[in-house]
């Protein structure tokens, strides 16, 4: 027997995959309908106050998460592309601190439906949930804003973005959080309350909303990036940093308390502090790197933390030479004699440099004393071979090889022997990282029909197990160049840090 809607009396329980209408014949502004997606013990509801023109939504529901939901929903169907803003306050003072008001583009009102939210839960958080298969699990990129007054979810094509204004007054602008969910056909956009408790009940108050449809883009877009980590155990992404330029590549320092990346030739570093997960401290400030000006997205730090070799191509020649400088700036001092030069390992003990050089038309992978002198050729294959990293025991250098006609990640022994291939996949595998604790890998991986490593494409973040050697995605994003280069694993082998970009119209 098929139950569309059924009130269980005796057991208390308002099942809901796609419920008629609480208030029938009412008004709901913006909005047609609102139902109880999923299992929920008690209905919601939602007024609409014409005057303020603010919704008062209350919804039960155990979560929304995983791979079922069960909130309040308050929905219009529409097509296309949709932007939806509200002031979001959280009326329910007490609860689960993930109780959550949502702005919702949804495919359909099943339980398990594809979708991509902008949630503000009660203790403040803010994230870009979304789940991008139907019956999949949910994941999210969490915001460096916390506790936001308005928020703003803009689907344009396959691609959602999240924006947020912290306090009343300012300006909308983008969160850092963008993710590819292919909401086809006829959706569902509107508003939303989950108690994250289904024995409870939540508030929320959405006022001065606003449904349109974006302003066709126009001109071009304005580049922003994005720093994020994501931990290796649950995938949940985090927004560090936000910027409307251009940097890359983070290397995180070894005691926690830093990001480094590069950005307009110089080298930055962020302070962050780290609970659940990292926070800056402040702005990004400029590392001195002397006459050395124009510092590209290869750069790494020495073992004991002292020392970052940085490479850069002010020189005469205008090719990228390595250099060492202390930590907190100064002089540098050139490692390589030839160029170009790309540094992406220093080995464990400290005393050998590993990079990428191109001697007589080839790249190969090359190493040299730190203190300088002869470099030694590592690799010979016919091909690019680039961004070696060695294992934290030393017997290994990772690398990236296109020797077998597509670009797979391989290592070989710390003196060029040994060489053998160790991910075997459809895509193009580049920059393999080993975590600190030597268990894990983490590598980029690009589509099968991309040639060489290009910025603004749709790759994956995967990390493989040197265990088992089972792979799984960290991370989808609109990235690669610039998004892992260097070394970027925390010290304590649990976090990646990397860049992501969104290309934005400026009409937003």
């Amino acid at each position: 027997m098929r139950i569309g809607l059924a009130v269980i009396s005796a057991m208390g329980i308002l099942w809901a995959g796609a419920s008629a209408s609480a208030q029938t014949g009412t008004s709901l502004g913006e909005f047609q309908n609102e139902t109880d997606v999923g299992t929920v013990l008690h209905a919601g509801s939602a007024k609409y106050d014409a005057a303020q023109h603010s919704y008062t939504v209350t919804g039960s529901g155990e979560n929304l998460w995983a791979n079922a939901d069960a909130f309040h929903f308050v929905w219009k169907k529409v097509t296309g592309d949709i932007s939806l803003g509200a002031d979001i306050a959280i009326q329910t003072a007490t609860g689960n601190p993930h109780r959550k008001a949502v702005l919702m583009i949804r495919q359909s009102l099943d339980a398990d439906s594809v979708y991509a939210d902008a949630a503000l839960h009660g203790n403040g958080l803010t994230s870009l949930q979304y789940r991008d298969a139907k019956g999949g699990d949910t994941h999210e990129i969490e915001s460096d804003v916390m506790g936001p007054v308005r928020l703003r979810i803009v689907k344009r094509g396959d691609t959602t973005y999240l924006y947020v204004a912290s306090r009343s007054g300012d300006s909308l602008a983008p969160a850092g959080a963008a993710i590819k969910v292919a909401l086809t056909g006829e959706f569902y956009v509107g508003i939303g309350v989950c108690a994250h408790d289904k024995d409870a009940t939540t508030m929320a108050v959405f006022s001065h909303v606003e449904l349109k449809t974006p302003p066709a883009a126009t001109g071009e877009p304005v580049l922003w990036s994005v720093l994020e980590t994501v931990p290796v155990a649950s995938t949940d992404r985090h927004v560090t940093y936000v910027s409307a330029s251009h940097f890359e590549a983070p290397n995180w320092t070894h005691d926690g308390t830093a990001l480094i990346f590069n950005r307009d030739g110089h080298l930055e570093r962020l302070g962050v502090a780290v609970e659940n997960h990292p926070v800056a401290t402040g702005e990004p400030q400029v590392i001195d790197t002397g006459a050395q000006s124009r510092c590209n997205n290869d750069h790494v730090l020495s073992p004991d933390g002292q020392w970052i070799g940085i490479s850069d191509s002010s020189q005469a020649d205008h090719q990228s030479s390595v250099f060492v400088v202390p930590i907190g700036g100064g002089t540098p001092r050139r490692v390589t004699q030839f160029s170009p030069s790309y540094l992406h390992g220093w080995s464990p003990d400290g005393k050998t440099l590993a990079f990428t050089g191109q001697r007589n038309g080839d790249f190969d992978v090359y190493a040299i004393p730190v203190g300088g002198g002869e470099e030694t050729r590592l690799t010979t294959a016919k091909g690019l071979d680039d961004g070696p990293d060695y294992s934290p025991d030393e017997q290994w250098i990772y690398f990236n090889s296109e020797r077998t006609g597509r670009m797979q990640i391989w290592r070989m022994h710390a003196d060029g022997s040994g060489q053998e291939q160790v991910v075997k996949d459809e895509s193009n595998d580049w920059f393999p990282h080993i975590s600190p604790d030597g268990k894990l890998m983490v590598f980029v991986a690009y589509g099968a029909d991309v040639t060489g490593h290009p910025a603004n494409k749709d790759v994956e973040l995967r990390v493989m197990s040197l265990v088992d050697g089972k792979v799984k995605v960290l991370a989808k994003l609109f990235g690669g160049q610039g998004t892992i280069n260097v070394p970027s694993w925390s010290p304590d082998s649990q976090k990646v840090a990397f860049v992501s970009y969104e290309l934005i119209s400026s009409d937003r």
